[in-house]
């Protein structure tokens, strides 16, 4: 599956000001690595993100967001939230944040 790039676009000037982040092709998609973690990404038009368990219910309560089920069963922890759900930059910044938020707990790779 590709992905679009007008919304990698958005998500790369996000994130250029986060410390050690490498783009990285995978789930059909682009991949957000953030010292060595993955944070986020694009699969299709919909923003992938790493949340972690704790932030999981909330999230998945928010419009537009919903579980990645990429290999057919839920990822607990890593969320899909559609184009519609981060058309401003203010919803754009909270759900990369809130990805963020749980990748710098984890330790770098």
């Amino acid at each position: 599956m590709a992905y679009d790039e007008d919304v990698a676009q958005k998500v790369r000037e996000k994130m250029s000001n986060i410390v050690d982040v490498v783009e990285r092709k995978m789930f059909g998609g682009l991949a957000f690595m953030v010292r060595g973690n993955m944070c986020c990404g694009i699969v299709g038009s919909e923003l992938m993100l790493r949340i972690g368990s704790e932030a999981y219910p909330d999230a998945l309560k928010q419009t537009h967001a919903r579980e990645m089920d990429f290999t057919g069963k839920p990822l607990k922890g890593m969320i899909y939230v559609a184009e519609a759900g981060f058309e401003s930059d203010s919803d754009l910044n909270q759900w990369i944040n809130l990805a963020l938020d749980y990748v710098n707990t984890l330790p770098s790779k």
